[in-house]
């Protein structure tokens, strides 16, 4: 049994990862300051002996004892991560520099949720870890993909100058039950404007094309790179290799909710890349590690979260 500190685990992904960790019988210590996670994400967790929650920006310093950190502090979607860019790449940034810096205090293995956005709008695909990716540094999306491409650096040298034990993941589209009704990822809009019945906004022409990995698939994922041997430190690339474009998850949400919603074309945004998918021979050979569960299985649960909710 390990004390496991997860940040950003009232979010989407972290609270997955709660359940998980508690579920395995760990003690694990929930930080979260709410700027896009919620309580509700782990209210079923606030009676149990082994879960604590905590209050705090990782901007800021954290003193505590534990064996094990997960860093997944950070708004994750464009509408959430552009209503203050500033303070993203501080989160990005500072919070990776202070999660190192409680990670060589307490010589503590620690994992950096890090994201396909460094490899910006892709010139090889699909994209494997040697890519360097093709980023712009100073457009609209650039405060999380340049914030996150500097956390990585930061875990690197961590790794090289002080030889903390690192686990860098690079997490591909992921999508299930939990995710923010309003973050403005492409699942959570067409399923919402699918319930609705309002029009589903296509930008672009609908060609672009994503890889969606469910959230069961990538918690596992997670829980595999921590626990691989020390000398496996990533980069490693965590996603569904399956590519859908933009038309096909809409003509597949619209069929499985019953809606009668119409498409509706808008212009697509600065810097938005027109494809992205995972090479995972890396996480397959290393981790023996692939995603399960079926897009349409997985879209029939996350639709069946937003019935409720809404």
């Amino acid at each position: 049994m390990n004390r496991i500190l997860i940040t950003g685990g009232a979010g989407f992904l972290g609270s997955h990862l709660c359940d998980r960790l508690i579920k395995e019988g760990h003690d694990v210590l929930c930080v979260d300051n709410f700027f896009t996670g919620g309580k509700s994400n782990i209210s079923h967790l606030l009676t149990d002996s082994r879960f604590e929650l905590m209050r705090h920006d990782v901007t800021f310093p954290l003193f505590v004892e534990v064996d094990q950190i997960y860093n997944l502090a950070c708004p994750a979607s464009p509408i959430h991560y552009q209503r203050d860019p500033v303070q993203t790449t501080k989160t990005c940034v500072h919070g990776a520099i202070n999660m190192l810096g409680l990670a060589k205090r307490l010589r503590a293995k620690i994992f950096q949720a890090s994201t396909s956005e460094v490899y910006g709008d892709p010139e090889i695909h699909p994209q494997p870890e040697e890519y360097w990716g093709k980023v712009n540094p100073i457009g609209f999306r650039s405060c999380y993909d340049e914030g996150k491409r500097c956390a990585e650096t930061l875990f690197f040298d961590y790794w090289r100058q002080h030889k903390l034990r690192i686990k860098v993941a690079r997490i591909f589209n992921t999508y299930g039950p939990r995710m923010h009704p309003n973050d403005g990822r492409v699942v959570s809009n067409f399923i919402v404007q699918a319930l609705k019945g309002e029009d589903i906004t296509i930008y672009g022409d609908g060609q672009q094309t994503r890889s969606f990995c469910y959230v069961d698939d990538m918690i596992e994922g997670f829980v595999r790179l921590m626990n691989s041997p020390d000398d496996l430190t990533g980069p490693v690339n965590l996603g569904n290799p399956g590519e859908y474009t933009m038309l096909q998850l809409a003509e597949t949400i619209l069929k499985q909710v019953g809606s009668k919603s119409k498409l509706v074309f808008k212009p697509l945004p600065e810097d938005d890349p027109r494809q992205r998918q995972p090479n995972i021979a890396l996480a397959q050979k290393a981790l023996g590690w692939s995603p399960q569960v079926h897009l349409d299985d997985g879209l029939r649960e996350t639709i069946d979260y937003f019935r409720r909710i809404l």
